[in-house]
């Protein structure tokens, strides 16, 4: 049986997300990432390639790792200037039907009261098509700028984090019984108060007594999205993901780190494919391989290599601006994103150590991630061997220019893929946690979710 394959775009509400410099491309729209229709017509645009959603990251603080000041990310417009992801849903939603929406928030400087608000009205107003991808933080500037001297040492942030969606779960799961609302004429009860709950929650970083004030959401939970692969990152993923974002620059790198997560969802009680993997990818398409091959080649000389090391000197917690092009990573200890220090200490395929360099070309285009390049039968076959390889479930695109990247993916790629079989030709009904999993709007009962929920009706 032909596997299938699972799209999600990956964006940013900025102009530089992924590949730094390529906003200045005659054909990359990006710059228009202020301009509401850019929004809805990519939402169109990916619900025609029938993506599982569009996956919107994010961050509270400026990329100044690199030479320790903020001043290349601004002048590569990289990350920075960024706006909030959270308002763009309730648009792209109102002119698609399946899409679903993934919605990057970190949980250190905002409290989960209002937030549980905030994601329960976009659930509402996106018929259940909201997922949440949990971040716990990794810029030091983020920091500074809500009072506090650095982030959290890198584990003890999960600790927080913990906590911080058991009060979500208490709100969102336990709070309002599924026939509260009653919306009574002719009693003139609108909500039933016996079936309405505070939650009574008293713990080491949040105390919140009272109930959750909106009325139970399509999917109550939205579809939890996590990406962290350090262990501690890969444990929080075990208990609380449903989709769970991976990025490795090797299959071999991203058959171990698949792998490994699986087994950990094993050893939590949950089914070790209870969570889709999607691994960072870049594609690079068009209608004969030659042209492709002309694409990318068109793309590098727009790439920005400073824009590539303040990147990744972000999401490593190193100054790279110190390190010559021809210098080995070596080992170090980052209290940043702990995977992609890993992933480059590990030996490529060309053997040896990544230096500075071979970083700033290989982030130039589409971040952490590989690019594949070819025809939309060359792409089809490469994406094939990776699902076979590595176990992963899918991809979660970045684009080099978009909405270009993303209208070759479905004018080439995807047609090959359906006509394999390997890739849904219509969308699932329903939530987008139905869509993802065929299992109804809530989450399951073995999930660390409902045994909240459990507690309450059993208590």
């Amino acid at each position: 049986m032909t596997r299938r394959i699972r799209f999600n775009a990956f964006a940013m509400n900025c102009v530089a997300h992924q590949s730094p410099g390529l906003w200045r491309h005659p054909e990359d729209q990006s710059s228009r990432y202020t301009d509401l229709r850019y929004w809805t017509e990519l939402a169109k645009l990916l619900e025609r390639g029938r993506f599982d959603g569009l996956f919107l990251a994010d961050v509270l603080g400026t990329y100044d790792v690199y030479g320790g000041n903020h001043d290349a990310a601004l002048r590569q417009g990289a990350q920075v200037p960024v706006s909030d992801p959270l308002l763009l849903a309730s648009a792209m939603a109102a002119v698609t039907e399946h899409l679903g929406f993934g919605i990057t928030a970190g949980t250190a400087f905002e409290h989960p009261y209002p937030f549980a608000r905030r994601l329960s009205t976009l659930d509402h107003l996106t018929n259940g098509r909201i997922g949440w991808n949990v971040v716990t933080g990794y810029l030091p500037s983020a920091a500074r700028n809500m009072g506090e001297d650095d982030q959290l040492q890198h584990d003890d942030r999960y600790d927080h984090a913990d906590e911080y969606l058991e009060v979500l779960y208490k709100l969102w799961e336990t709070s309002w019984e599924d026939d509260a609302v009653v919306r009574d004429r002719s009693t003139g009860v609108y909500t039933d108060p016996a079936k309405v709950h505070p939650i009574e929650h008293e713990g080491k970083h949040f105390t919140v007594p009272g109930i959750h004030i909106s009325e139970p959401s399509p999917q109550r939970t939205p579809v939890i999205f996590q990406a962290g692969a350090s262990p501690r990152g890969v444990r929080f993923a075990a208990e609380n993901a449903e989709a769970i974002f991976v990025g490795a620059p090797t299959k071999a790198i991203l058959k171990d780190t698949v792998a490994r997560i699986r087994n950990e969802l094993t050893k939590v009680g949950r089914d070790p494919y209870s969570a889709r993997i999607y691994t960072l990818l870049t594609i690079i398409t068009d209608r004969t391989p030659e042209l492709a091959q002309a694409k990318l080649e068109d793309y590098r000389s727009y790439a920005s290599s400073e824009g590539a090391l303040v990147f990744t000197s972000g999401w490593m917690g190193i100054d790279l601006s110190g390190y010559r092009a021809d210098e080995p990573i070596g080992n170090v200890e980052s209290n940043a994103i702990q995977s992609a220090v890993a992933s480059f200490r590990q030996a490529d395929e060309k053997g040896g150590e990544w230096t500075v360099g071979d970083i700033a070309e290989w982030a130039g285009i589409g971040g952490l991630g590989p690019i594949v390049v070819g025809s939309g039968a060359e792409v089809a076959d490469e994406l094939q061997e990776w699902i076979a390889e590595t176990d992963v479930d899918g991809f979660n695109l970045a684009y080099a220019v978009t909405p270009g990247t993303f209208e070759d993916i479905v004018e080439h790629v995807i047609p090959e893929l359906i006509k394999r079989g390997a890739y849904q030709s219509d969308y699932e009904a329903g939530t987008l946690r139905n869509k993802l999993f065929g299992r109804g709007d809530r989450l399951p009962l073995e999930h660390r979710g409902r045994s909240f929920d459990r507690i309450r009706t059993t208590g």
